[in-house]
């Protein structure tokens, strides 16, 4: 398969600020190769109906996938609200701009 896109994953870390506070850190993005897909209608209504804004899906190797809860695609961060592991191999990450609430 030939694989057409680049996305950054991005891990979270917690780290302890300067005034004793727990704050999230972005990791540097760290880039695999990836197959950007749209969104299917039955998702985009299912999701719709819950809140949820689902706008984008990517397809990448599942062994190059850890977990990560954001990605970056030609400079927008989108964080990942689900995944659907296709088989032992792809994975494809469904995506929002906005984080789920809750």
């Amino acid at each position: 398969m030939l694989w057409r896109d680049v996305v950054g994953l991005i891990a979270v870390k917690q780290k302890q600020d300067t005034y004793g506070s727990m704050a999230d850190i972005d990791s540097d993005p760290r880039e695999v190769l990836a197959n950007k897909k749209s969104v299917r209608q039955s998702e985009f209504y299912q999701a719709a109906a819950v809140g949820i804004k689902p706008e984008i899906v990517f397809e990448v190797q599942s062994i190059e996938y850890n977990d990560e809860p954001k990605l970056k695609h030609n400079e927008i961060i989108y964080y990942i609200i689900r995944t659907f592991s296709k088989n032992d191999e792809k994975i494809e990450l469904i995506c929002s701009r906005y984080p789920l609430k809750g």
